[in-house]
Order: C-alpha cells, then structure tokens, then sequence
C-alpha cells in the first residue's frame, strides 16, 4: 500500500497532469465524433493524416521529458537560477527541428498518404488535413518544452489549464471549419486539421506570456544560458526524440498493416486507438508525476527514494487504468456508438475494444517505469527496449497474423495485448537492477 502522505503527493503532482491529457484524449475523441458524422472514409482519411503527422511531431515530442527531467534535477540540486535554462534551449530546438520538418512534409504528403492508403477517397481526405497539422509542428515542440518546465517545477496545474483552454477552443474551432459556419469556408473532414494547429498556436501564446510572467528570475529569455541547456537537453531529449519518431513510425505501420485488411477495419482502427489513448494519457500523466519525483530525488542524492517512487506511481496508475478500461469491456457497444453509427463496423470494433479495456492496467507497469527510467536519464535504454518490442516483435507478428494468415483486425489487436505484457515485464526488471542511479545529467 501507498502512505497516506506519498499518495498526496503523487495525485497533487499526477492529477492536473492526468486532468490535462484527459482534455487531450478527449478532444481526439471529440474530433473523431464529428468526423464520423462524414462516413468511414472520412474517418480512415482523418485517420491515416493524424497518423503521418504523429511520425512528424514526434521528433519534438521528446523535448518535453527532456526539459522536464533537467527542470526537476537543478530543483533538487537547489540551483533555481538555473531552472529556465532547459526550457530556453527546449525552445531554440523546437524552432531549429520544426521548421525544416514542416517543409519536408508539405513536400511530402502525397507520396507518404499514398503509401498509407490505395484508396483515393482516403488519399484526398488524408493529404489535406496532414497539411494543415504540420503547420503547428513548431508549436508541438514548444508546448511539450513549456510541459516539461512547468511539470518540473511541480506546477503542472498551469499545464493542465492551458491544455485545457486550448482543446475547449479547439472543438468549435473545428466544427465551424468542417461546416462552413459563420463565415468560415467549408473544409470538410481537412477543417478538424486546421481547427487544432490554430488552438496549439494558441496555447504556445498562452504558455509564453504565463511563463514571462514567473520566469524571468529563473533565467527565461533573459539569460540566455543556451551553451549550459542545450548540451544535456539534447543527450536526453535526442534519444527520447528517436524513440517516439519510431514509436509513431510504427503505429503508422501498424495502420498500413490494417489497412492492408481493409478500409472498414481501418475505420475502426482510428477510433480503437483513440478510444485506447483515453486510457494511456492518463497512465503517461502519472508517469510524468514519476518522472519529476524520481529525477528531483536523485538530484537530492537519494536513490532508494527515487526507487520507491516508481513502484508507488506504479500501483496507483494501474488502480486509475483498470476503473477507466471499465466501460470498455462491460458496455463496448454504447462505447463504440458514439463514434461509429454502421452496425458491422460496430460489430467489428467490439471485442478489440473489451480487450483494450481488460488489457491497460497490465500496461500501468511499463507506461509508468518508461517515464521514471526517462527522469533518471536513462532514454537510451528505454528507447532500445521500446523499440525492440515494437519493431522486431509486435510488427511483424501484426502482419503475420492479420493480412498473411487472415486474423484480421482480432488478431493483430490480440498481439497489442501480448506486446503490452513483454513491455512491463523487461521495465520492471530494468528498474529492479537500480543501474540508472549511477546517471548523471
């Protein structure tokens, strides 16, 4: 059992984070709701777009735990006036990394929609809305940078309320853009595209003028100590940048796997993986909580600490996972009838979405420790492990048991399952041998 006053801790750090990946995860929901509305093409369109610029953004995306994991260790070594400078040099990154991958795509989009997806329809729909996301890959980086400050100095309820306001704006943003409403043209399932790069421009503004405001002491734009910051943010962030590059590299091939099935489980597919990120957000909030207890007890030079903090975020991620998978097994249908209003391919996502819902709190383990080994710098390590798992096992057993030997959409999400188990298993044993505590950022 977790103390009473540990407990506090973890959920006064956890839960504004877990409050604003849930606005997160309800918003790709909220998207795919509005979408679904236009047909299964549409949705597979949006889908396979969404899935491209993930490959896009995630080369920013690992700046996020990178700021983070510095913030909280000059916090613990009690150098304040050092704070700002990962998130300075976050930021530079951000800007030097985003702009070129925003031009290549544009470059790009057809040829990489193409190979996502045979079907015209779906190509027209994808190619459009992957367009207008990349406009914000920028932003990405920058919001993920300001994350890891504000997390890192235990003040992730400015994360939570400005990721808040930005989904909220988001929504009519994108409804207004798809139907063409006051005065706004008509774009269709693309305006779902539009709607969010405006809203995450937005919350970068947002982020900026709070963070001026608190900042300036800690050295935000005023020192701009980019030599000190930008040397250990790239060791970290580099490796956790790769990482996610190919972790959404392989979900976008675990999508053209599908795809390989058919249009219809790729439909479906779209909305299982959102329905599935409702889950995993929640459990990445409480490992970012981990991240910062883990990263500040060792910069305190206390490693058992750090070690019984993994195993306490640990337990109480996978309670919070197991109470939200409950809807997905016990009323899948009700669940999939938001999105989906054609009988067969309810029918079709109903027993992959009672799995997802079984199968996330044996995920606790693995999406906790993989944010707690990333606090103790250890990126390399989780990146090899992540990677292996998903590219020389998950994939090819996708594809050897869906389009090879006709398992289907079933079959290729029983492997998820299984994936899920390995994960936790060689994280577990990775945090258990404590060789992390000799890392020094």
């Amino acid at each position: 059992m977790v103390e009473r006053q540990r407990l506090q801790q973890i959920l006064l750090l956890g839960l504004p984070i877990i409050g604003g990946m849930l606005s997160q995860s309800l918003l790709n929901l909220v998207d795919a709701a509005m979408v679904g509305e236009l047909g299964a093409t549409a949705l597979a369109g949006v889908g396979v777009g969404s899935y491209a610029n993930f490959v896009a953004v995630s080369l920013v995306m690992g700046l996020g735990a990178g700021v983070q994991a510095l913030v909280a260790r000059r916090r613990g070594e009690g150098r304040s006036d050092q704070l700002a400078a990962p998130l300075n040099a976050g930021l530079l990154l951000s800007l030097a990394l985003g702009l070129p991958i925003t031009l290549l795509c544009w470059a790009l989009a057809e040829p990489i929609i193409a190979f996502l997806s045979d079907d015209p329809a779906v190509q027209s729909t994808g190619v459009d809305y992957f367009f207008w996301r990349c406009l914000a890959v920028v932003a990405v980086g920058a919001n993920f940078s300001f994350r890891g400050y504000w997390n890192g100095t235990h003040r992730s309820g400015v994360y939570m309320r400005t990721l808040v306001v930005m989904h909220v704006l988001n929504v009519p943003l994108s409804y207004c853009l798809i139907h063409g409403l006051f005065g706004l043209p008509a774009m269709g399932a693309a305006g779902t595209g539009l709607g969010t790069s405006l809203a995450l421009w937005f919350g970068t503004l947002m982020y900026g003028v709070q963070t001026w405001r608190v900042a300036r002491p800690q050295g935000f734009l005023h020192k701009l100590n980019i030599v000190d910051g930008l040397q250990p943010l790239m060791r970290l962030s580099m490796a956790n940048s790769l990482q996610q590059f190919f972790f959404a590299l392989g979900i976008t091939t675990l999508f053209w796997i599908i795809g390989q099935v058919g249009t219809a489980e790729l439909a479906v597919a779209h909305v299982l993986i959102n329905l599935a990120l409702f889950l995993i957000l929640p459990g990445i909030g409480m490992g970012m909580a981990a991240t910062t207890l883990v990263s500040q007890s060792l910069g305190a030079q206390n490693p058992v600490e750090a070690h019984r903090w993994g195993w306490e975020v640990v337990r109480v991620a996978a309670l919070g996972l197991f109470v939200l998978g409950m809807p997905f097994w016990l009323v899948p249908h009700w669940v999939l009838g938001l999105f989906i209003h054609d009988a067969t391919l309810l029918a079709l996502g109903e027993l992959p979405l009672r799995l997802t819902g079984l199968g996330m709190a044996l995920d606790a383990t693995a999406i906790v420790l993989t944010q707690a080994l990333l606090g103790a710098g250890a990126s390399r390590t989780v990146m090899l492990v992540t990677l292996s798992n998903q590219w020389l096992f998950f994939l090819p057993s996708a594809y050897l048991v869906g389009p090879l030997l006709g398992g289907g959409l079933l079959a290729i999400w029983c492997m998820q399952i299984v994936q899920r188990v390995v994960a936790s298993l060689a994280f577990s044993i990775l945090w258990q041998r404590r060789q992390w505590v000799h890392i020094r950022l």
